[in-house]
């Protein structure tokens, strides 16, 4: 198959862009950026095996408690497609850089709080710095690394599962041996590393040009901002008890006008926020667009990584398995995803990224229908549960490269905008997974059984959503 020709950017072209860059030592610069993501992974779930301890040290509810996920939820959804704007605007350099100096300092505030309002506030701040890391981290990879950026960015995929694995673990070690302040105290000395670091391996951006440093669309990023923050509201609400229709349904109406207002925005302005072209251009209809990057980013990766999110929940609940090793039935699924996100990195010149899609998420479909099953006559429910989520796992990891690299090739020159619109779809897809499943378990007499009725519908799901791989436009080789 023809590969697809790159989209034209939107000034100067692409070898332009990237002249006079300083040549870059590959390995110090690559341990960076991937010791930000991990920072970042580890993160993610590092602070939920802390929220009993942090509940009791701060004297607060379980609902405030669990206000420091979601609060970083929003602040993290919000603030992607505007730090990948801001990257392209002012270089992948300084936002990284600065990323990871917010993200340093909000833990470190984290860490001293001794109020739940405080702490929630700076989770926000946290979590905008977090934002910054991987659409400045792929534009660097994509301007620095020649050639070989395809395998380099391909290569977050493995670094994610390995922080998601060590969060619960170190976590588990802070609540223990010391204080749920450790867990956000742990960032500091990770973070002076960094930016030490950045300023040593990673090179200067370029001088900015005229046009980069024209001002930004404030308007086009207030609606996008304001349709993010209704959605997710929305999507939250689904998950609440007690919630109202009304709020819920004022919450959606919000979130479509202000959508609606965005994408005439964009066309309108001089200088959009993003450019139209990313968003519904000829050739992202199934990576980058409005109607179809939900189905193949959203459900082919944030439903799976949301329903695998609450195997714990699911074991616990239908087999009565502990607490510990439900929780370890994550690390099987961490150690597929990340050792067949490596195998799909090395294949993906030859495979294209079709083949993977396909493949990746029928692995995914037959582990999740295992985790719905009830295991066969002789076996345990623990390693049945294990061999299904490592199953799952196994087609995370080949999805996941083919899927990031499907959009960056055919415009590597915004990147940045690119990586924060993936990780936006996402996240809103993990969000949106858990809030309908809890609200669903919510109301079941039998949590367990329902579950598993639930793993059985995301399957189905995914099953459905295939023939938009058929979208994705094809490319072997580099790019």
């Amino acid at each position: 198959m023809q590969a697809p020709r790159p989209i034209a950017a939107a000034s100067a072209p692409e070898r332009e862009a990237s002249a006079g860059q300083p040549t870059v030592r590959r390995g110090p610069a690559f341990a960076t950026i991937a010791l930000a993501l991990m920072m970042m992974s580890i993160d993610s779930t590092i602070v939920a095996t802390a929220l009993h301890t942090l509940q009791q040290g701060l004297d607060t509810s379980i609902n405030w408690a669990g206000w420091t996920l979601t609060g970083y939820s929003f602040g993290f959804a919000l603030m992607l497609p505007i730090a990948g704007k801001l990257s392209e605007r002012l270089g992948r350099r300084r936002v990284f850089i600065g990323s990871v100096v917010v993200f340093t300092l909000a833990s470190l505030g984290c860490a001293l709080a001794n109020d739940i309002g405080t702490l929630i506030a700076l989770r926000v701040l946290q979590a905008a710095g977090g934002a910054g890391f991987t659409p400045s981290a792929t534009g660097l990879i994509v301007d620095h690394f020649g050639a070989a950026r395809d395998r380099f960015v391909s290569l977050f995929g493995s670094i994610f599962p390995i922080g998601a694995m060590i969060g619960p673990v170190f976590g588990g070690l802070c609540v223990a041996y010391w204080s749920w302040r450790g867990v956000f105290f742990v960032n500091a000395p990770i973070g002076i590393a960094i930016v030490v670091l950045a300023l040593r391996y990673i090179p200067r951006d370029r001088p900015m040009s005229r046009e980069r440093r024209a001002g930004m669309d404030f308007v086009g990023m207030a609606l996008l901002g304001l349709c993010l923050l209704a959605g997710m509201l929305a999507i939250n609400l689904l998950g609440e008890r007690g919630a109202s229709v009304a709020a819920f349904a004022a919450a959606l109406a919000v979130a479509l006008l202000a959508g609606v207002g965005f994408l005439v925005r964009i066309r309108r302005a001089a200088q959009p926020f993003i450019a139209p072209r990313l968003i519904y251009g000829t050739g992202f209809g199934a990576v980058n667009a409005v109607n179809a990057v939900n189905a193949v980013n959203a459900i082919f990766g944030g439903m799976s990584i949301g329903a695998v999110a609450l195997v714990p929940l699911y074991a616990t609940n239908r087999y009565g398995i502990a607490v510990l090793a439900a929780g370890s039935l994550l690390i099987a699924q961490g150690v597929a995803a990340i050792v067949f996100s490596l195998l799909a990195t090395w294949g993906l010149r030859r495979t294209g990224y079709r083949r993977p899609l396909v493949l990746g998420v029928l692995a995914i479909v037959l582990g999740m229908l295992g985790v719905a099953l009830h295991p066969p006559a002789g076996w345990a429910p623990y390693p049945w549960l294990m061999g299904a989520t490592f199953l799952v796992g196994v087609g995370v990891g080949v999805v996941n490269p083919a899927s990031r690299n499907a959009g960056l090739q055919l415009a590597p020159q915004n990147a940045s905008t690119l990586a924060a619109m993936r990780t936006l779809f996402l996240q809103i897809g993990t969000i949106a997974t858990v809030s309908l499943a809890t609200a669903v378990l919510a109301a079941a007499a039998d949590p367990g059984a329902m579950q598993a009725w639930i793993y059985g519908a995301v399957a189905a799901v995914l099953l459905l959503a295939l023939p938009l791989v058929r979208r994705v436009p094809d490319h072997r080789g580099a790019w």
